[in-house]
């Protein structure tokens, strides 16, 4: 299964679910179903206390539940999922008037998935609305649809090579951070203070630019090469982290600035409208 995981949010809960890309469907966290539906401060004890009064759920629990990997506050833990079908029989043993408008919204998040599928102007439309809800600034939030952008096309390249989502695209990715910035991904997210939130998300619009000139020229310098080991593929990455980096320590010599900056979502990127002023 290669799988996206998201929170969703239903009358203002969190319901954690995860994209299926080979099957297609949503998975729903079961717990958080259960405690949107009944309102338990304790929805694992009312799931066993459910299956005892329903033995036909309880004799095919195996089947209709599937355990993922996903990340929680205590790291990452085995989850017990359901597919919106799976979801369904369990609601019926849970007498709870959200029921209903439940399904409705479930439908509606099935549906909102595969338009964006057809039409992925959709998925960047709902990511700028997202962002604008956080309080990024309208520049930060156009150099960051572009990172996506970019991002995507150079894990293409990858793919197109036989590579690997995981490992393989986390060392590369490593390299070519360590190049530009002179950090890991883990270094760099340390600086800033940053434990489980997304790197990129924290950058300001200078530190976005450059790493989208690595990545962008770590994909050119592929597409003319045609790299046909990993080591080649490091090779390449650490050349267009190279030209990132050239960049950074160019405009540094010129401004007498530090483009790596400790500043993140949390300490302000509203930070990103005090650059915009500059």
């Amino acid at each position: 299964m290669t799988q996206h995981n998201a929170i969703k949010l239903f009358e203002e809960k969190r319901v954690r679910t995860v994209w299926d890309d080979q099957q297609e469907k949503w998975y729903f966290s079961v717990v958080d179903v259960v405690s949107v539906l009944t309102d338990s401060a304790n929805p694992t004890d009312y799931l066993k206390k459910m299956r005892k009064r329903d033995p036909q759920l309880a004799e095919g629990w195996g089947q209709i539940v599937t355990p993922l990997s996903i990340q929680t506050p205590g790291g990452k833990q085995k989850v017990n999922f359901a597919d919106t079908e799976a979801i369904f029989r369990i609601i019926q043993s849970i007498p709870s008037p959200k029921a209903e408008p439940f399904k409705l919204w479930m439908a509606r998040v099935a549906a909102e998935r595969l338009d964006q599928m057809i039409d992925p102007e959709l998925s960047i439309n709902q990511a700028l609305v997202d962002y604008k809800r956080l309080g990024y600034s309208d520049n930060w939030i156009n150099q960051r649809l572009k990172s996506v952008e970019i991002r995507k096309e150079l894990t293409d390249e990858w793919k197109r090579h036989g590579l690997q989502d995981g490992v393989q695209f986390a060392t590369l990715t490593d390299v070519i951070y360590q190049t530009w910035s002179d950090m890991t991904a883990r270094e760099y997210k340390r600086f800033k203070g940053l434990k489980k939130e997304n790197l990129r998300d924290n950058m300001t619009n200078k530190e976005l630019v450059l790493n989208m000139l690595a990545e962008l020229s770590t994909k050119e310098i592929s597409e003319n090469r045609n790299p046909e080991t990993f080591g080649e593929h490091v090779e390449i990455a650490q050349q267009g982290g190279g030209i990132a980096r050239n960049a950074r320590l160019e405009l540094e010599e010129k401004t007498g600035k530090s483009v790596i900056s400790p500043l993140n979502a949390k300490a302000g990127l509203l930070m990103n409208k005090k650059e915009e002023g500059e």
